[in-house]
């Protein structure tokens, strides 16, 4: 067995979640801690990554939920599972600082591929990244993720997405097939 994936219990959020997912979110990409871990943007934006508003959003949106993932009791990990139509769209995804590195992130988006696939029935996975985060887009395309070339803006001036220390940011569709059910 994985032993990334000893020990953990995958579930959906609920509105009790919503301080420690923010917290998790948080220290996964923004300010010195997320410097523990390898997904930081700290160098690329500042300010808050989302709020409590954000994720509590996510928690009650028809057709999404934000999967929790949790070791001994803590919440080590999340991610957002939404459905549109012919495909499920990934977002929101965390793993704590001090637990990266270790395969827990390829279990995670494993699960949820799985699960998106199994309850929706969707052949595909959509996700947006930040098209300078080159380490982050590499590491999804080991994980048979594919650069389609499709930018959208970032939303400069909103800070609820952070606060942009460089120009020149945008987001770059990435798809990815899923297993076609057997016949």
């Amino acid at each position: 067995m994985d032993t990334a994936a000893t020990g953990l219990t995958f579930r959906d959020a609920t509105d009790a979640d919503v301080d420690a997912l923010v917290a998790l979110i948080e220290s996964a990409y923004r300010g010195d801690s997320s410097r523990t871990g390898w997904t930081t943007e700290a160098d690329i934006l500042e300010g808050q990554r989302t709020d409590p508003e954000g994720v509590l959003a996510v928690i009650k949106s028809p057709g999404s939920r934000l999967l929790t993932v949790e070791r001994d009791g803590a919440v080590v990990a999340c991610c957002q599972l939404e459905h549109r139509g012919d495909h499920a769209y990934f977002g929101m995804f965390a793993v704590s600082p001090a637990l990266q590195g270790g395969g827990l992130g390829k279990v995670i988006i494993a699960e949820a591929e799985r699960h998106a696939h199994e309850t929706w029935g969707v052949a595909e996975m959509h996700m947006t990244v930040i098209s300078a985060r080159e380490d982050l887009i590499a590491w999804y395309e080991r994980r048979g993720y594919r650069r389609t070339g499709k930018m959208t803006p970032f939303p400069y001036g909103d800070e609820r997405f952070g606060i942009p220390q460089r120009d020149d940011l945008q987001f770059e569709l990435l798809v990815k097939p899923l297993a076609q059910p057997a016949q």
